[in-house]
């Protein structure tokens, strides 16, 4: 079989490519110990001081690791679940995952007390759920896309429900938490949220990319993909588990950081001008968007450095207005 090349496609990857790299570098050099571009990639290669390796390799590295892979995560599952859905709103910041996430981390803070790992493993568990149930209830001789749109609309308010309970009968410190938690932010990560990120991303970004063809075939439509022989409940069903995983384990790692499953895949697609759901544009596209944004949390507001999903929350609610006006021009919905 032929691999056709787009040209358009791949300078587009090796621009976002190269824009998450210098994203990273500025946020590896930037703090209360500043260090030029140069001195962060020479401390990486092994050439810096005894202080600029434990600023860079200790403090600042693991950081923007996870904001790769948080942002490769949710825009790679936001990608897949577009697809699938057939539908650019169809992502999980508005079909629950994340809001299961909430729910998951906000029970482990609020009735068991735990602390920061188990809060994160509550949000894990708080995601896989949402999916699993967001399966189950879509299911009807086979998952379709329209029906998962409708049942994650549905749990996302049932979820909200319960966010709003668990709130209501915390404490302060409680609360204090689940709000710092719920908000989504990289501050203070390290290599402890890195490795198994890094171990799940291994796994299934992979895996995700393997199905792209057939995810690319679905778009056209059940009927056209059945007769083009692929099977499609069964790879639907991977994708589906695959992407929620991926999404979970992300928003465990940093929190429900909004909006970047729903931007990233489509922004990816609008510069590589490619049909299909750009899995690899778009995993690039949310590394960079994320790293761009914490540089803005840290930097655009003075002194006081605000989470960065509260930016992401900020740009990508301007960003969905503007694609439901797109999607109403163009008599989508």
């Amino acid at each position: 079989m032929s691999v056709r090349i787009e040209p358009r496609a791949v300078a587009a990857g090796l621009a976002l490519a190269a824009l998450t790299l210098a994203a990273a570098v500025v946020l590896i050099g930037s703090g209360d110990f500043p260090l030029t571009p140069g001195e962060v990639v020479a401390t990486l290669l092994g050439d810096g001081t005894a202080v600029q390796e434990l600023v860079v390799m200790d403090m600042r590295l693991p950081r923007a690791l996870v904001a790769v892979l948080v942002g490769a995560g949710l825009a790679v599952g936001g990608a897949v679940f577009q697809s699938i859905t057939r539908n650019p709103l169809g992502s999980p910041d508005v079909l629950g995952i994340g809001h299961g996430s909430i729910v998951g981390a906000l029970t482990v803070i609020v009735v068991l007390g735990g602390e920061p790992g188990a809060v994160a493993a509550g949000g894990l568990a708080g995601g896989l759920a949402t999916g699993a149930a967001m399966y189950l209830f879509a299911w009807q001789r086979g998952v379709h896309g329209f029906r998962i749109v409708l049942i994650g609309i549905g749990l996302t308010a049932v979820l909200t429900a319960v966010i709003h309970y668990l709130i209501t009968r915390a404490n302060l410190v409680e609360a204090t938490r689940a709000v710092a938690w719920m908000t989504g932010s990289l501050d203070g990560r390290d290599w402890k949220e890195f490795w198994p990120l890094l171990a799940v991303s291994a796994v299934l970004l992979p895996l995700i990319l393997a199905y792209g063809r057939p995810l690319r075939v679905l778009e056209m439509g059940d009927d056209a993909a059945f007769a083009l022989g692929v099977p499609v409940q069964r790879v639907r069903v991977v994708l589906l588990v695959a992407a929620v995983l991926l999404v979970a384990a992300a928003t465990s790692a940093a929190g429900p950081i909004a909006f970047v499953a729903l931007s990233a895949p489509q922004l990816a697609r609008r510069l590589t001008r490619s049909p299909g759901p750009n899995l690899g544009a778009s995993a690039l596209m949310g590394s960079a968007l994320l790293l761009t944004a914490d540089l803005v949390a840290t930097h655009a507001f003075g002194e006081r450095q605000l989470p960065v999903g509260v930016v992401t929350g900020i740009v990508g609610g301007g960003y969905l207005l503007w694609l439901l006006v797109a999607e109403r021009r163009a008599g989508r919905i």
